[in-house]
Protein backbone atom coordinates (compact mmCIF):
# COMPACT_ATOMS: atom_id res chain seq x y z
CA UNK A 1 0.00 0.00 0.00
CA UNK A 2 1.30 3.46 -0.90
CA UNK A 3 2.42 5.67 1.97
CA UNK A 4 -0.03 8.52 2.55
CA UNK A 5 0.99 12.16 2.61
CA UNK A 6 -0.06 12.52 6.24
CA UNK A 7 2.63 10.01 7.28
CA UNK A 8 5.29 12.15 5.61
CA UNK A 9 4.79 14.80 8.29
CA UNK A 10 4.95 12.59 11.38
CA UNK A 11 8.72 13.00 11.85
CA UNK A 12 8.39 16.77 12.33
CA UNK A 13 7.10 17.93 15.71
CA UNK A 14 5.80 21.48 16.10
CA UNK A 15 5.33 23.31 19.41
CA UNK A 16 1.75 24.11 20.40
CA UNK A 17 2.57 27.84 20.29
CA UNK A 18 2.95 27.41 16.53
CA UNK A 19 -0.28 25.40 16.18
CA UNK A 20 -2.92 27.25 18.22
CA UNK A 21 -4.37 30.22 16.31
CA UNK A 22 -5.19 33.54 17.91
CA UNK A 23 -8.74 33.95 19.20
CA UNK A 24 -9.52 36.56 16.56
CA UNK A 25 -12.93 37.34 17.99
CA UNK A 26 -11.41 38.55 21.26
CA UNK A 27 -8.86 41.08 19.94
CA UNK A 28 -9.43 44.68 18.87
CA UNK A 29 -5.79 45.65 18.31
CA UNK A 30 -2.94 43.86 16.56
CA UNK A 31 -0.99 42.03 19.31
CA UNK A 32 2.80 42.33 19.31
CA UNK A 33 3.07 38.61 18.55
CA UNK A 34 1.52 39.35 15.14
CA UNK A 35 3.29 42.66 14.31
CA UNK A 36 5.69 42.25 11.41
CA UNK A 37 8.43 44.72 10.54
CA UNK A 38 8.56 46.46 7.17
CA UNK A 39 11.50 44.20 6.24
CA UNK A 40 9.13 41.64 4.73
CA UNK A 41 7.94 44.16 2.15
CA UNK A 42 8.96 44.21 -1.53
CA UNK A 43 8.09 46.78 -4.19
CA UNK A 44 4.67 46.31 -5.76
CA UNK A 45 4.23 45.96 -9.50
CA UNK A 46 2.12 48.43 -11.43
CA UNK A 47 -1.60 47.76 -11.44
CA UNK A 48 -2.84 45.88 -14.45
CA UNK A 49 -0.26 43.10 -14.38
CA UNK A 50 -1.87 39.80 -13.46
CA UNK A 51 -1.40 36.09 -14.18
CA UNK A 52 -3.22 34.80 -17.27
CA UNK A 53 -6.73 33.37 -17.23
CA UNK A 54 -7.06 30.16 -19.28
CA UNK A 55 -10.17 28.41 -20.59
CA UNK A 56 -9.49 24.71 -20.01
CA UNK A 57 -11.78 23.84 -22.93
CA UNK A 58 -9.83 26.00 -25.39
CA UNK A 59 -8.22 24.11 -28.31
CA UNK A 60 -4.81 25.57 -27.45
CA UNK A 61 -5.15 25.05 -23.69
CA UNK A 62 -1.91 23.03 -23.42
CA UNK A 63 0.11 25.76 -25.13
CA UNK A 64 -1.44 28.45 -22.96
CA UNK A 65 -0.80 26.45 -19.80
CA UNK A 66 2.82 25.90 -20.84
CA UNK A 67 3.36 29.63 -21.45
CA UNK A 68 1.79 30.46 -18.09
CA UNK A 69 3.92 27.89 -16.27
CA UNK A 70 7.13 29.19 -17.81
CA UNK A 71 6.39 32.88 -17.48
CA UNK A 72 4.42 33.03 -14.27
CA UNK A 73 4.29 29.73 -12.39
CA UNK A 74 0.64 30.56 -11.71
CA UNK A 75 -2.55 31.05 -13.73
CA UNK A 76 -6.31 31.02 -13.30
CA UNK A 77 -8.63 28.57 -15.04
CA UNK A 78 -12.25 28.74 -16.16
CA UNK A 79 -14.50 26.02 -17.63
CA UNK A 80 -13.03 23.60 -15.10
CA UNK A 81 -16.34 21.71 -14.62
CA UNK A 82 -16.44 22.16 -10.85
CA UNK A 83 -20.06 23.09 -10.04
CA UNK A 84 -20.44 26.52 -8.53
CA UNK A 85 -23.01 25.14 -6.10
CA UNK A 86 -20.43 22.70 -4.71
CA UNK A 87 -17.85 25.46 -4.29
CA UNK A 88 -20.41 27.60 -2.45
CA UNK A 89 -21.39 24.66 -0.24
CA UNK A 90 -17.80 23.97 0.80
CA UNK A 91 -17.11 27.65 1.42
CA UNK A 92 -20.25 27.76 3.54
CA UNK A 93 -19.00 24.87 5.65
CA UNK A 94 -15.64 26.64 6.02
CA UNK A 95 -17.38 29.80 7.23
CA UNK A 96 -19.39 27.78 9.72
CA UNK A 97 -16.29 26.00 11.01
CA UNK A 98 -14.19 29.13 11.47
CA UNK A 99 -17.15 30.94 13.00
CA UNK A 100 -17.21 28.52 15.94
CA UNK A 101 -15.94 29.73 19.34
CA UNK A 102 -12.18 29.31 19.80
CA UNK A 103 -12.59 26.70 22.54
CA UNK A 104 -14.85 24.64 20.26
CA UNK A 105 -12.40 24.77 17.35
CA UNK A 106 -9.62 23.68 19.71
CA UNK A 107 -11.33 20.29 20.02
CA UNK A 108 -10.04 19.54 16.51
CA UNK A 109 -6.56 20.99 17.10
CA UNK A 110 -3.72 19.50 15.10
CA UNK A 111 -1.30 17.44 17.20
CA UNK A 112 2.41 18.41 17.39
CA UNK A 113 3.33 15.58 15.01
CA UNK A 114 0.12 15.63 12.99
CA UNK A 115 -0.74 17.11 9.61
CA UNK A 116 -4.53 17.33 9.84
CA UNK A 117 -7.06 19.27 11.84
CA UNK A 118 -7.32 22.85 13.06
CA UNK A 119 -4.32 25.16 13.48
CA UNK A 120 -2.03 27.74 11.94
CA UNK A 121 0.16 27.10 8.89
CA UNK A 122 2.94 24.54 9.37
CA UNK A 123 5.50 27.08 8.13
CA UNK A 124 4.90 29.21 11.25
CA UNK A 125 8.04 28.07 13.19
CA UNK A 126 10.32 29.49 10.47
CA UNK A 127 9.24 33.07 11.15
CA UNK A 128 9.77 35.40 14.13
CA UNK A 129 6.17 36.60 14.18
CA UNK A 130 2.82 34.82 13.98
CA UNK A 131 0.42 34.99 11.05
CA UNK A 132 -3.11 36.39 10.84
CA UNK A 133 -4.52 33.05 9.80
CA UNK A 134 -6.32 29.91 10.90
CA UNK A 135 -6.66 26.73 8.88
CA UNK A 136 -8.20 23.28 8.80
CA UNK A 137 -6.36 20.51 6.95
CA UNK A 138 -7.94 17.35 5.56
CA UNK A 139 -6.02 14.31 4.29
CA UNK A 140 -7.59 10.97 3.51
CA UNK A 141 -10.41 10.28 5.95
CA UNK A 142 -9.31 12.81 8.57
CA UNK A 143 -12.39 14.99 8.03
CA UNK A 144 -14.57 12.51 9.91
CA UNK A 145 -12.19 12.27 12.86
CA UNK A 146 -12.03 16.03 13.40
CA UNK A 147 -15.56 16.98 12.36
CA UNK A 148 -16.93 14.59 15.00
CA UNK A 149 -15.11 16.68 17.61
CA UNK A 150 -16.77 19.85 16.34
CA UNK A 151 -20.27 18.55 15.57
CA UNK A 152 -20.69 15.18 17.33
CA UNK A 153 -24.16 14.56 15.87
CA UNK A 154 -24.11 16.69 12.72
CA UNK A 155 -20.77 16.06 11.00
CA UNK A 156 -22.04 14.08 7.99
CA UNK A 157 -22.95 17.04 5.77
CA UNK A 158 -19.51 18.60 6.29
CA UNK A 159 -17.67 15.36 5.53
CA UNK A 160 -19.79 14.54 2.48
CA UNK A 161 -19.15 18.00 0.99
CA UNK A 162 -15.40 17.76 1.63
CA UNK A 163 -15.28 14.33 0.00
CA UNK A 164 -17.16 15.50 -3.11
CA UNK A 165 -14.98 18.58 -3.41
CA UNK A 166 -11.72 16.63 -3.12
CA UNK A 167 -12.84 14.20 -5.82
CA UNK A 168 -13.66 17.10 -8.15
CA UNK A 169 -10.36 18.81 -7.40
CA UNK A 170 -8.44 15.59 -8.05
CA UNK A 171 -10.12 15.28 -11.45
CA UNK A 172 -9.33 18.90 -12.37
CA UNK A 173 -5.74 18.53 -11.17
CA UNK A 174 -5.23 15.44 -13.33
CA UNK A 175 -6.54 17.26 -16.41
CA UNK A 176 -4.18 20.14 -15.76
CA UNK A 177 -1.31 17.71 -15.19
CA UNK A 178 -1.92 16.17 -18.63
CA UNK A 179 -1.90 19.64 -20.20
CA UNK A 180 1.39 20.42 -18.46
CA UNK A 181 2.98 17.16 -19.62
CA UNK A 182 1.85 17.93 -23.16
CA UNK A 183 3.33 21.42 -22.89
CA UNK A 184 6.63 19.87 -21.80
CA UNK A 185 6.58 17.59 -24.83
CA UNK A 186 6.48 14.46 -22.69
CA UNK A 187 5.24 11.39 -24.53
CA UNK A 188 2.69 9.50 -22.43
CA UNK A 189 3.92 6.07 -23.58
CA UNK A 190 7.50 6.95 -22.65
CA UNK A 191 6.27 8.27 -19.32
CA UNK A 192 4.39 5.04 -18.58
CA UNK A 193 7.57 3.02 -19.09
CA UNK A 194 9.70 5.39 -16.98
CA UNK A 195 10.24 5.73 -13.23
CA UNK A 196 7.69 8.57 -13.28
CA UNK A 197 4.81 6.34 -14.40
CA UNK A 198 3.07 6.99 -11.06
CA UNK A 199 1.98 10.34 -12.50
CA UNK A 200 -0.49 8.53 -14.74
CA UNK A 201 -1.92 6.12 -12.19
CA UNK A 202 -1.41 7.30 -8.61
CA UNK A 203 -2.01 10.53 -6.77
CA UNK A 204 -2.60 11.87 -3.31
CA UNK A 205 -3.87 15.17 -2.08
CA UNK A 206 -4.82 17.41 0.79
CA UNK A 207 -7.54 20.00 1.23
CA UNK A 208 -6.79 23.09 3.27
CA UNK A 209 -9.57 25.43 4.40
CA UNK A 210 -8.18 28.88 5.22
CA UNK A 211 -9.56 31.84 7.16
CA UNK A 212 -8.00 35.32 7.20
CA UNK A 213 -10.21 37.49 9.43
CA UNK A 214 -10.41 41.25 8.96
CA UNK A 215 -7.34 42.78 10.59
CA UNK A 216 -7.14 46.02 12.65
CA UNK A 217 -3.72 46.92 11.18
CA UNK A 218 -3.17 44.97 7.96
CA UNK A 219 -0.09 46.97 6.90
CA UNK A 220 1.82 45.47 9.86
CA UNK A 221 0.43 41.94 9.65
CA UNK A 222 0.85 38.93 7.36
CA UNK A 223 -1.87 36.41 6.60
CA UNK A 224 0.52 33.80 5.22
CA UNK A 225 4.25 34.47 4.94
CA UNK A 226 6.30 34.06 1.76
CA UNK A 227 6.65 30.41 0.77
CA UNK A 228 6.33 27.90 -2.06
CA UNK A 229 4.03 24.88 -2.07
CA UNK A 230 5.68 21.48 -1.81
CA UNK A 231 3.68 19.21 -4.13
CA UNK A 232 2.96 19.22 -7.87
CA UNK A 233 0.06 21.66 -8.12
CA UNK A 234 -2.14 23.74 -5.87
CA UNK A 235 -5.68 24.58 -6.97
CA UNK A 236 -7.21 27.43 -5.00
CA UNK A 237 -10.69 28.86 -4.67
CA UNK A 238 -10.70 32.33 -3.13
CA UNK A 239 -13.76 34.31 -2.10
CA UNK A 240 -14.22 37.89 -3.27
CA UNK A 241 -11.72 39.31 -0.75
CA UNK A 242 -8.31 40.17 -2.19
CA UNK A 243 -5.09 39.01 -0.55
CA UNK A 244 -3.06 36.54 -2.64
CA UNK A 245 0.19 37.96 -4.02
CA UNK A 246 2.99 36.31 -5.99
CA UNK A 247 6.62 37.43 -6.03
CA UNK A 248 8.16 37.93 -9.45
CA UNK A 249 11.93 38.24 -9.48
CA UNK A 250 13.08 41.76 -10.28
CA UNK A 251 9.50 43.00 -10.28
CA UNK A 252 7.96 42.67 -6.82
CA UNK A 253 4.57 41.57 -5.56
CA UNK A 254 1.78 40.98 -8.05
CA UNK A 255 -1.87 40.55 -7.05
CA UNK A 256 -3.82 37.47 -8.06
CA UNK A 257 -7.29 39.03 -8.09
CA UNK A 258 -10.40 36.99 -7.27
CA UNK A 259 -12.35 36.19 -10.45
CA UNK A 260 -15.87 34.79 -10.02
CA UNK A 261 -15.97 31.14 -11.08
CA UNK A 262 -12.21 30.85 -11.67
CA UNK A 263 -9.70 28.69 -9.82
CA UNK A 264 -6.08 29.67 -9.21
CA UNK A 265 -3.44 27.08 -10.16
CA UNK A 266 0.14 27.40 -9.03
CA UNK A 267 3.22 25.30 -9.65
CA UNK A 268 4.76 23.56 -6.65
CA UNK A 269 8.25 22.32 -5.87
CA UNK A 270 7.73 18.77 -7.18
CA UNK A 271 6.58 20.08 -10.57
CA UNK A 272 9.64 22.34 -10.64
CA UNK A 273 11.75 19.20 -10.17
CA UNK A 274 9.82 17.15 -12.76
CA UNK A 275 10.20 19.95 -15.33
CA UNK A 276 13.95 20.07 -14.59
CA UNK A 277 13.56 23.68 -13.50
CA UNK A 278 11.73 24.81 -16.64
CA UNK A 279 8.58 25.67 -14.67
CA UNK A 280 9.31 27.84 -11.62
CA UNK A 281 7.77 27.02 -8.28
CA UNK A 282 5.75 30.06 -7.30
CA UNK A 283 6.70 32.16 -4.26
CA UNK A 284 3.57 33.67 -2.80
CA UNK A 285 2.03 35.17 0.32
CA UNK A 286 -1.32 36.38 1.63
CA UNK A 287 -1.91 39.84 3.08
CA UNK A 288 -4.89 40.54 5.37
CA UNK A 289 -7.71 43.02 4.81
CA UNK A 290 -8.93 45.67 7.24
CA UNK A 291 -12.64 45.32 6.51
CA UNK A 292 -13.24 41.96 4.81
CA UNK A 293 -12.84 38.34 5.88
CA UNK A 294 -10.98 36.22 3.32
CA UNK A 295 -11.82 32.52 2.92
CA UNK A 296 -10.01 30.12 0.60
CA UNK A 297 -9.93 26.40 -0.14
CA UNK A 298 -6.60 25.05 -1.37
CA UNK A 299 -6.26 21.57 -2.87
CA UNK A 300 -2.69 20.27 -2.91
CA UNK A 301 -2.13 17.60 -5.57
CA UNK A 302 0.83 15.25 -5.64
CA UNK A 303 1.99 11.64 -5.83
CA UNK A 304 1.98 9.18 -2.91
CA UNK A 305 4.68 9.81 -0.32
CA UNK A 306 6.81 6.80 -1.34
CA UNK A 307 6.95 7.85 -5.02
CA UNK A 308 10.37 8.79 -6.40
CA UNK A 309 10.43 12.20 -8.09
CA UNK A 310 13.12 13.22 -10.59
CA UNK A 311 13.31 15.28 -13.79
CA UNK A 312 11.12 13.72 -16.49
CA UNK A 313 12.80 11.77 -19.32
CA UNK A 314 13.99 13.45 -22.52
CA UNK A 315 13.79 17.04 -21.27
CA UNK A 316 16.48 19.44 -22.53
CA UNK A 317 19.78 19.59 -20.68
CA UNK A 318 21.29 17.43 -17.97
CA UNK A 319 19.23 16.69 -14.84
CA UNK A 320 19.38 19.57 -12.36
CA UNK A 321 17.98 17.59 -9.43
CA UNK A 322 18.70 14.17 -7.98
CA UNK A 323 15.91 11.70 -7.43
CA UNK A 324 14.13 11.83 -4.07
CA UNK A 325 11.01 10.31 -2.60
CA UNK A 326 8.14 12.64 -1.85
CA UNK A 327 8.50 11.78 1.84
CA UNK A 328 12.20 12.68 1.79
CA UNK A 329 11.52 16.00 0.10
CA UNK A 330 8.71 16.90 2.51
CA UNK A 331 11.10 16.09 5.36
CA UNK A 332 13.68 18.48 3.90
CA UNK A 333 11.02 21.16 3.45
CA UNK A 334 9.83 20.73 7.03
CA UNK A 335 13.38 21.29 8.29
CA UNK A 336 14.76 23.83 5.82
CA UNK A 337 11.76 25.48 4.09
CA UNK A 338 13.00 27.54 1.11
CA UNK A 339 16.42 25.85 1.12
CA UNK A 340 14.98 22.39 0.45
CA UNK A 341 15.23 22.56 -3.35
CA UNK A 342 18.90 23.54 -3.20
CA UNK A 343 19.62 20.46 -1.09
CA UNK A 344 18.68 18.10 -3.93
CA UNK A 345 20.24 20.13 -6.75
CA UNK A 346 23.01 18.40 -8.69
Amino acid sequence: MATSLSHAYKDTHIQLSHIIPLDFGSVRHLPDSHVWSAAHEAPARAEGAAPPVIDLQAPDAAGLVGEACRGWGVFQVTNHEVPGALVEEVEGHARRLFGLPAERKARALRTPSGATGYGVARISPFFPKLMWHEGFTIMGGSAVEHAKQLWPHHYHHFCDAMDKYQKKMKSVAYKILLLILKALGVDEEELISSSSSFLMYQSDGALQLNSYPSCPNPSRAIGLALHTDSLLLTILHQNDTDGLQILQEGVGWVRVPPIPGALVVNIGDLMHILSNGEFPTMCHRVVPNETSHRFTMAYFYGPPADSVVAPLPNLPGPPRFRAATVKEYIGLKNKHLEKALSLIQI
